[in-house]
């Protein structure tokens, strides 16, 4: 089954009483809120807590999962190894989530753990949720030095796993927020740190969870954040459901940033989706409703959806479009028309998401296993203009046709690794067959992403 919920719990050791001596009545809001968490958790009774912690062990270039049965650990590191925990994990989940992400070409297992003891962002929010309830198994996930797609992406394969088993999961991503707050705070104080934390909490209380990818690295390193790329796993985790989001507490009294938040899961409405134009709970846009609805039915052998009921542009306009299809983040195919083939907008998406999941001679026909697991966007293209440099391209805002007699090359803007406008016009090149010496015209064109 889907997972049931997610949290967001940070994991500042003074919190646990034992730790705090009494300073942790300081931050009785965020002591509140664990217990609501911890509530909800026995509420439910899950048979898995999936615990995302940054402090587990890590990797520039893979994901390190729980090895082995069980693990201990105790807050002696911080004057009170009285506080102890021995956790079993639950090895067939473990397993399954590394099979999956093997499949889907991201770096993950148990190798290469350098320390069995269970760390602190582990145990400070299991601390609250033993209190209330403890028939679960354990599975622990550190994070890696790979980009922030990436961390979605192995949210998502996790997601996949949940779905094909009937256990009851919840999923805890551990996280502080900024620690650099006040001037009295363990790294000082940078503007970029309440910045930060307001940043995220405006997130996650619009549920808007696909903004988490787009945070820019030079906030996130000069924040000094802890958790964000938890929370990122987490938003791959809930991508493909209806989430509501319910935002407990912040705060920042000892200059690191505490923040907690319930994500509640609701799929009874298929039509209501996340993550879609950053409109997460609304309905779903329509131009990539209706590449889905056909890709759905495509790939299942039934009949089309009818293009009924569409907003006037998409009947009454012809324009060129592309349809992406990914699957956990890594192109699944994607075919597109430069300018209309169709006597509508709506035709020319339906035309291209078919050929995307079909027709598309880089990648095998798209199952129907995989269909829950698809990301889906379409591009509409604007009508392209001829320029006389580099110059007057911007891979952010422009696409670019590269051509030399009957040879075109077309790559769309804004580009995950394309950087530079040199970059996309080479890339467009090798698409056309059209080798550096040649003499090429360049034509630049807007689109309207739909996502």
């Amino acid at each position: 089954m889907p997972v049931v919920e997610a949290y967001i719990m940070p994991h500042p050791p003074i919190a646990v009483p034992e730790v705090g001596g009494g300073e942790e009545r300081k931050i009785q809001s965020t002591l509140d809120a664990f217990d609501s968490i911890a509530r909800r958790i026995a509420d439910i009774r899950p048979d898995t807590i999936i615990v995302i912690s940054p402090h587990a062990t890590m990797y520039a270039d893979y994901f390190h999962i729980s090895p082995g049965i069980r693990a201990r650990g105790d807050l002696g590191g911080f004057n009170a190894e009285q506080v102890s925990f021995d956790m079993e994990y639950d090895t067939d989940l473990v397993q399954d989530i590394v099979d999956a992400a093997e499949l889907a070409g991201i770096p993950a297992g148990t190798d290469g753990e350098r320390d069995p003891r269970l760390d602190h962002g582990v145990m400070v929010p299991l601390y609250f949720v033993n209190k209330r309830y403890t028939g679960y198994k354990l599975v622990r996930i550190g994070l890696s030095g790979f980009s922030l797609d990436v961390h979605k992406s192995l949210g998502r394969v996790i997601d996949s796993v949940a779905k094909k088993t009937d256990k009851k999961i919840v999923v805890i991503a551990s996280g502080d927020l900024s620690h650099c707050q006040k001037k009295d705070g363990p790294y000082g104080y940078r503007p970029e740190g309440p910045e930060y934390d307001s940043k995220l909490m405006d997130v996650l209380n619009r549920c808007a969870l696909s903004e988490l990818t787009r945070f820019s690295d030079d906030l996130l390193d000069q924040s000094q954040e802890c958790g964000h790329r938890s929370f990122v796993i987490m938003s791959g985790i809930l991508y493909s459901h209806k989430v509501t989001s319910e935002v407990l507490s912040h705060e920042a009294t000892f200059g690191v940033g505490y923040g907690l938040a319930i994500f509640r899961i609701d799929d009874e409405n298929k039509d209501t989706v996340k993550n879609t134009a950053g409109k997460e709970n609304g309905a779903m846009d329509a131009y990539v409703k209706l590449a889905r609805d056909t890709i759905y039915s495509h790939v299942k052998g039934e009949k089309l959806p009818e293009l009924t009921g569409l907003p006037d542009e998409m009947m009454n306009k012809r324009a060129g479009a592309f349809v992406s299809v990914h699957e956990f983040g890594m192109l699944r195919g994607c075919i597109g028309t430069i300018s209309a083939t169709c006597d509508s907008l709506a035709e020319e998406i339906q035309e291209n998401a078919i050929s995307a999941v079909s027709r598309d001679p880089r990648f095998a026909p798209v199952r129907e296993e995989e269909l829950d697991d698809l990301e889906i966007n379409v591009d509409i293209l604007g009508e392209a203009e001829f320029i006389s440099s580099p110059e007057e391209l911007d891979v952010k805002r422009y696409g670019v046709i590269v051509t030399n007699g009957m040879r075109r090359g077309l790559l769309l803007p804004d580009l995950d690794g394309v950087d530079t406008v040199q970059q996309q016009i080479d890339i467009a090149r090798r698409k056309a067959g059209i080798e550096p010496s040649e003499e090429i015209s360049l034509q630049r064109f807007e689109v309207i992403r739909h996502v």
